[in-house]
């Protein structure tokens, strides 16, 4: 089934559509949930977080092994677990982390399509990655949000921005208290520009303290975007699991 984002809409092709749907049979009533991060469509998230108030009380396997008999294909619950009513799924988040996986081949992907962003063009990641050294800390990232973004503020504080290749494959790596929406597919933009020589590495910051998102790149494909890990405090008691451990041999010593 393809999805159209996480957040509910009027054709129910959203994931918290169905989920919503599988939860509410198994709870024997509606309920509502409340998602760590809102992801579009096309980005896949494999360690997603989300909560719901519960009236009627159930096992922990009826919250996974239940709902995901009643899941389409595509989506998934890992775990679960009660938590005290002070949890927020979104709020009490400390840290998001995403991962982007760029195929930089001549050809373009057949099994992994969907699942990588894809250039035939050959990029530079040693520029790239100087480039992205640049986005880390405390910024106001405007130049990289959405115009659609309904963010309070765009100063989010980015905390590891990092490229690599490993063959075929560029891997971007991005750490956030927050992220604003299409940031990290905005700033895989300008740099994949700067990966093709159209713009010098030291580019990316000028662009980030013009806070101007006309000037920058196109935002680049959902396709190999991952939301791979949300931190919460371990207080919560919640499974200490980053996404990346669910992707082995879809790179090379992933």
């Amino acid at each position: 089934m393809a999805f159209c984002g996480w957040q509910t809409q009027a054709a129910g092709c959203a994931i918290q559509d169905v989920l919503e749907d599988a939860l509410g049979l198994i709870h024997g009533a509606p309920v509502q949930t409340v998602v760590a991060g809102r992801t579009d469509a096309g980005v896949h998230a494999l360690a997603q977080v989300v909560h719901f108030d519960a009236i009627n009380p159930r096992p922990d396997s009826a919250w996974t092994r239940g709902v995901n008999a009643l899941l389409p294909p595509g989506v998934a619950v890992l775990w679960a677990r009660q938590v005290d009513d002070g949890f927020h799924a979104r709020y009490a988040a400390l840290e998001r982390h995403y991962r982007y996986l760029l195929l930089n081949h001549p050809v373009r992907p057949a099994l992994l399509s969907g699942r990588v962003g894809w250039l035939h063009a050959p990029l530079d990641e040693g520029k790239m990655a100087t480039a992205a050294a640049s986005l880390v800390g405390e910024h106001d990232f405007s130049a990289f949000r959405a115009a659609e973004c309904q963010a309070r503020t765009p100063v989010r504080e980015l905390r590891l921005a990092s490229v690599t290749r490993r063959g075929d494959f560029i891997l971007f790596e991005f750490s956030a208290n927050a992220f604003l929406h299409h940031q990290v597919r905005n700033m895989v933009g300008a740099l994949v520009w700067v990966g093709l020589g159209r713009r010098p590495p030291e580019w990316v910051g000028e662009l980030l303290a013009s806070r101007d998102r006309a000037q920058g790149a196109s935002t680049f494909a959902a396709d190999g975007l991952y939301l791979t890990r949300v931190r919460y405090d371990p207080g919560w008691g919640l499974p200490e699991m980053a996404g990346r451990d669910l992707m082995p041999g879809l790179i090379p010593e992933c």
